[in-house]
């Protein structure tokens, strides 16, 4: 079937889903496979819990007239959302970066929004599944739309940039993040770079934060709106750091804003949401309200206060540049008592020890009161003697069961596969 021919389909059965289990009346199943499963396997389950076609790639599976074979049907789902983008002419900004994609994204779409009915990734599903699938959500009465791409292997955010052919793109930052996958911190510029390489072939424009050299470095031939808090030519929006003890509260264009937000880190993801609200006309007293009313879920940068201790709860992810940029933050903000628990970072191949061993050393510099560290990567690293090493987060639980701290500030942070998000509930 021509994807042509599957868009009328889709036209008349605009809710896609990909699993069996969740399929409202009329939707449109798509059988992706996985590691270990085969959603052709389950098309007819679809088809009965309320699917009205589904979509499979092994013909054994066919045999009712409402089941729909292709070539490949991940394949397939992306070719439809790329040509259900390409019918509403949406304007899109695509957002990448190795920290805070999803949180700039968050920013983005809620000033946007001030002015524009905005359609955005929810959630972080920014992979080759989630974004096609995000796209096809758009709907003609969106006027904008933010999309979040994500990368861990080198070449994916060109798989993505060509799905969502966006005419606008922000990277938010290059870090050392999922080393294994990409080889290098040079691969990481290199594939969130695509972005910039779609953009230059198709004249788009881009959001640029004027004090990253490495963006600097690779945004030749756009055309670049900038911002930044280092005094340059040319900014259209300039930030100032005022406090963050502990949300951060800061200036833009002289608009004084007292955001939600925890870290000093923020302040870019902020000024970039501020940067695309006012080239798209959306009013200073809006974009400085959508900021500071926004609030941070999903275990990024929250605060939580217990009846025995505040804690910092950033355990979505944790790399080696948003590890650092976290403690430095912590290092400021003012508290009488300070504690760590950090669960180790995956996915940094043969950096793995150097990485950590630096971590280590910022955390002795910092010299904060207690400092617990979770995970194997942890474990091998030489720590002064008054770090307590855990090799997971159930020996953590058990230890604050039995004693629980008092009186702290507690930073919890580390890769979502440490599980450091269960620790809260304990705290």
């Amino acid at each position: 079937m021509e994807i042509h021919q599957l868009y009328e389909i889709f036209r008349q059965h605009p809710v896609v889903t990909t699993d069996s289990r969740d399929c409202p009346e009329g939707s449109l199943f798509f059988a992706l496979k996985g590691e270990t499963f085969n959603g052709n396997a389950y098309a007819h389950a679809a088809l009965e819990q309320g699917s009205a076609y589904a979509v499979v790639d092994e013909a054994e599976y066919a045999g009712d007239p409402r089941v729909i074979v292709v070539d490949d049907v991940l394949q397939t789902l992306q070719q439809l959302a790329n040509y259900h983008r390409r019918q509403l002419g949406t304007p899109i900004v695509g957002v990448t970066g190795t920290n805070g994609k999803t949180t700039t994204k968050e920013l983005i779409s809620t000033v946007l929004s001030k002015k524009y009915n905005t359609h955005y990734t929810k959630g972080n599903f920014n992979n080759h599944i989630g974004v096609p699938k995000t796209l096809l959500q758009l709907t003609a009465d969106h006027e904008m739309a933010v999309i979040e791409m994500g990368a861990n292997h080198p070449g994916e955010i060109q798989t993505l940039v060509n799905i969502v052919e966006p005419d606008y793109g922000i990277i938010t930052n290059v870090g050392k993040a999922h080393l294994l996958g990409f080889g290098s911190f040079e691969g990481v510029i290199k594939t969130k770079g695509e972005l910039y390489d779609f953009l230059r072939e198709h004249g788009g424009k881009i959001f640029l934060n004027n004090d990253n050299p490495h963006l600097k470095g690779i945004a030749g031939g756009l055309e670049a709106i900038t911002y930044g808090q280092q005094e340059a030519e040319g900014l259209s929006v300039k930030g100032e750091l005022l406090d963050c003890s502990p949300f951060l509260h800061f200036k833009w264009n002289g608009h004084d804003v007292q955001t939600h937000l925890i870290g000093s880190y923020n302040i870019d993801n902020a000024l970039a949401a501020a940067t695309i609200g006012q080239y798209f006309g959306v009013p200073a007293d809006d974009i400085s309200q959508a900021i500071a009313d926004y609030v941070p879920s999903n275990n990024r940068s929250q605060l939580e206060k217990t009846a025995d201790n505040t804690i910092i709860i950033d355990a979505y992810n944790a790399n080696p540049t948003s590890m650092a940029a976290a403690l430095e933050n912590f290092k400021l903000m003012k508290a009488d008592h300070k504690m760590c628990i950090l669960g180790h970072m995956g996915e940094l191949g043969e950096v793995s020890g150097e990485e950590h061993r630096k971590i280590v050393a910022l955390l002795q510099e910092a010299g904060f009161e207690k400092v617990w560290l979770v995970g194997e990567e942890f474990v091998k690293t030489p720590c002064p003697g008054n770090f307590v090493l855990f090799n997971n987060v159930d020996e953590v639980k058990q230890v604050l069961a039995a004693e629980k701290p008092k009186g702290m500030t507690v930073l919890v942070k580390g890769s979502n596969s440490t599980r450091m998000f269960e620790l809260p509930a304990y705290l």
